[in-house]
């Protein structure tokens, strides 16, 4: 009995004090709290992230896609691991064999979709300097250099082999040749600028550099660009799927990058003017100027042309404007007619991203699902448009940070990517994009994703980025403070 009464005695003295401590203890209002600093309850995140934080993400998928992309040749009979010569250009005593094909991961060496990873992951090396990112493409395109010439001869005499690397000796679609291609062509593009500013080079050394040695595949590739794939009669690149002479916007990025880089790489005007005339010719067909927004598919015996404006689609149309302009010469005739119609693009899809960050599987649909590969291409995209001058960094540039901390959200421990639609066709109603099945296995999420963090990486290295009363505010100059409310040049006074 005592010993209740002590702890009845207890409770009733903690009890008086609380009541003390809030009756001196005024309750929360506007008069004495800034409410309006009250930090709310975002879902994924907000404001502006790290860089270190924005390189682990990046850092955990390029581990996960290592392991899931050996560059490793077998024969498929014993599973044994087949030697294979290096670029040194010594391929004279190797022979290809039907039985040998590239070792099977999580992922395809030769897909499109690893050309848009091989293209971020070079960019990642550029943005960080991280030589884990290089190596993980060089070793890669030593594999392929490697095994081309022996493979070439292999399909010269008919026979057939692994489909994988059929795709780099006969490609049989812009899907086989044009994202792998420029990938390509850019890490020449960046060997070259590496060697010329090495010193004591003469211009006249032997070259035995890995541009050397994709040079060969390259020029395949682009053969069956500019040569060899489908079109329209005014030229422009089309498939006769679903529909005769059916026009994708998928292939906007499939083909015209690689046209545009062929330019730079060769110096020839005629790439760039095909470039250029294939953007305008597939816009003249997909544009919708109301939306502010690209169709997914046109089909030259429709009428009406119906549009569903799919979210990767539109991701590979932007892609595709930012990758000709950043080759295109600014003098060249059609450059202004291109960088406007991606300015639009921007806004049409800025208006429509989700308070989470995300957009949508159908962009103007908000009862589809939140997608992340298209996310993660409009954040790439907006950032290095607002990076290149293309678009304000004031209207744009928390939008991309939006975008960068959904992306961010959709990496899981692994490195794998989230809420990625799975591969997709062209249909005619909302019901074939809205149940579009996700998958961690969809290879279109792990180029983009890393993309993105490359772009962001340089948005928080050149632009001025500030939280200012609470909201992300992108300014002309750095801003020398750290209060929580400021004017535009960081002084107090209101």
């Amino acid at each position: 009995m005592r010993r209740i009464n002590y702890y009845l005695t207890n409770m009733a003295v903690a009890l008086t004090m609380t009541t003390a401590a809030m009756a001196q203890t005024p309750p929360v209002n506007d008069n004495n709290t800034p409410l309006h600093l009250m930090k709310p309850a975002y879902k994924l995140g907000y404001g502006i992230p790290k860089t270190e934080d924005v390189k682990q993400v990046m850092d955990r998928v390029l581990r996960y896609i290592d392991g899931e992309t050996p560059a490793v040749l077998i024969d498929k009979r014993t599973g044994q691991e087949v030697a294979v010569p290096t670029s040194s250009g010594k391929t004279a005593t190797w022979t290809a064999s039907e039985h040998m094909q590239l070792k099977q991961g999580g992922f395809r060496l030769t897909s499109y979709e690893w050309g848009v990873t091989y293209s971020a992951v070079l960019a990642a090396y550029e943005a960080t300097g991280d030589e884990a990112y290089r190596d993980y493409v060089s070793k890669r395109y030593q594999l392929l250099a490697g095994i081309f010439p022996a493979f070439k001869k292999l399909h010269e005499q008919g026979k057939s082999f692994d489909g994988n690397i059929r795709r780099v000796v006969a490609p049989h679609a812009l899907d086989d040749a044009g994202a792998v291609c420029c990938s390509m062509i850019k890490a020449m593009l960046m060997e070259r600028g590496k060697r010329k500013e090495a010193r004591g080079e003469r211009p006249d050394q032997q070259d035995n550099s890995l541009t050397s040695h994709l040079l060969p595949l390259t020029s395949n590739y682009a053969d069956y660009i500019m040569n060899k794939e489908y079109r329209l009669s005014d030229g422009t690149f089309a498939r006769l799927r679903p529909q005769k002479n059916t026009v994708w916007l998928d292939d906007m990025f499939m083909g015209i990058p690689t046209v545009a880089y062929m330019g730079r790489l060769t110096g020839d005007a005629k790439y760039y003017d095909e470039a250029a005339r294939q953007v305008l010719q597939f816009a003249r067909r997909m544009w919708v100027p109301e939306k502010k927004l690209f169709r997914h598919g046109w089909v030259e015996s429709m009428e009406p042309h119906m549009a569903f404006h799919w979210g990767r689609a539109n991701g590979w149309a932007i892609l595709t404007m930012c990758e000709v302009l950043d080759v295109l010469p600014a003098d060249h005739p059609k450059h202004g007619e291109i960088l406007k119609l991606l300015q639009q693009h921007a806004e049409g899809l800025a208006a429509l991203q989700h308070h989470d960050g995300y957009w949508h599987q159908l962009l103007d649909r908000s009862d589809t699902y939140l997608e992340a590969s298209a996310t993660a291409i409009y954040a790439y995209c907006l950032a290095h448009a607002v990076n290149k001058g293309w678009i304000s960094a004031k209207a744009f540039g928390p939008v991309a940070l939006m975008a960068w901390h959904a992306v961010a959200a959709s990496v899981n421990d692994r490195g794998q990517v989230e809420n990625v639609c799975v591969g997709t066709g062209m249909g005619f109603d909302a019901s074939f994009y809205a149940y579009r099945p996700v998958h961690v296995m969809a290879a279109h999420g792990y180029g983009p994703v890393i993309w993105a963090g490359a772009e962001i990486i340089n948005l928080l290295r050149r632009q001025h980025p500030k939280l200012n009363d609470s909201a992300v505010q992108f300014y002309d100059n750095e801003v020398p403070t750290d209060k929580p409310i400021f004017n535009y040049d960081g002084s107090i006074r209101f």
